[in-house]
């Protein structure tokens, strides 16, 4: 018995705090947990109704007693506590807490993280359970869990997509030698066709559905074959059910603004960097990571803005939290990676 506690105390953790979504990588075990990083409150009194995937399924459809909130904004903690509940709730589904089992915690931020913001991801953890707290850039976190040889002085570059921001880095040596974060990332481009749609063909819809848009004919580039969904949504002026028909064409066209945010973010990163490095990244080509490296055409833009190869992580979506968690399983041959 005692043996089983000494290991379960020992268990370290990994948190992809993310603005669309949460994971959680315990030590020996792998990804534990995948959920939306969303909140339903009690509109008047500000109770927790549902916390992730009970509270995704609520929105659109809670009514106008309750409010949806995502406490996180551009890849940080916008609302302290709503964003400490959520991170207790996701914790609490796959830790239960002893005395003096408070975990190692490595939590995945974005490049860009001011310091007012550290202390915020640092104060809901350790309120939410955790003892000691790692920051880990995203960026490098991305490319662990890709399996790029950080450890080399050879560099190597990663553009990890978020919803919130963007992390375009170069790395080498365990350090991120020259990057760039935007707060610009899928839900920059989710909204983007909302006003769309609203402004074509008032017609109102929820960014979830939006986002279902994206990923069914979300384009960077035109396609060989033409795309197009039935989209269902309420017309403005009427209140009524309408049905339209949207095409590829139209919705690259809506999401271009932030998509050539991106492109012209890895451009400047590439000019920042040293002749050697900048050798470096033609000779290994560039890495995409997160959900908008499944932008269909987004590597092939990438290519014609740069003239490098262009490759995409074997799991986009768990990067991060891979690369955390790969820190966790690894403690003291990552130690150089954490943030200050």
């Amino acid at each position: 018995m005692l043996g089983r506690v000494r290991d379960f105390l020992a268990r370290d953790m990994a948190m992809d705090l993310g603005t669309a979504n949460t994971l959680v990588y315990i030590r020996g075990k792998g990804v534990v947990l995948d959920e939306p990083s969303m909140v339903c409150l009690e509109r008047e009194t500000n109770r927790i109704i549902a916390v992730g995937k009970e509270a995704k399924n609520l929105a659109g459809r809670h009514g106008s007693k309750m409010v949806i909130s995502r406490p996180l904004r551009d890849g940080v903690i916008h609302d302290f506590d709503t964003a400490t509940f959520m991170i207790k709730s996701f914790l609490g589904k796959v830790f239960r807490r002893l005395p003096l089992s408070r975990p190692r915690l490595v939590v995945a931020v974005p490049a860009g993280i001011t310091s007012v913001e550290k202390r915020a991801v640092i104060e809901a953890s350790v309120i939410s359970g955790a003892g000691k707290v790692y920051m880990i850039e995203e960026p490098m976190a991305a490319a662990i869990g890709t399996g790029l040889p950080i450890e080399d002085a050879r560099g190597q570059m990663v553009v990890d997509i978020g919803g919130g921001t963007t992390e375009v880095a170069i790395i080498s040596k365990y350090a991120v030698a020259c990057s760039e974060s935007l707060r610009t990332g899928g839900d920059e481009a989710d909204e983007a066709i909302c006003q769309h749609v609203r402004r074509e063909h008032q017609i109102s819809i929820s960014e979830m559905m939006a986002e279902i848009i994206k990923i069914k004919i979300g384009t960077a580039v035109p396609m060989n074959k033409p795309l197009e969904v039935k989209l269902r949504g309420k017309d403005m002026g009427t209140g009524m059910p309408k049905v339209v028909t949207l095409t590829d064409d139209a919705v690259r066209e809506a999401i271009k603004e932030p998509t050539m945010a991106i492109v012209e973010a890895v451009r400047r990163v590439l000019e920042k960097a040293s002749p050697d490095l900048s050798s470096d990244v033609s000779e290994n080509g560039i890495w995409l990571a997160g959900g908008g490296a499944l932008l269909k055409g987004l590597r092939l833009l990438l290519h014609q803005a740069t003239g490098l190869d262009v490759k995409q992580s074997e799991d986009p979506l768990r990067s991060v939290i891979r690369g955390a968690g790969a820190v966790t399983e690894h403690f003291d041959h990552y130690r150089d990676v954490f943030v200050t």
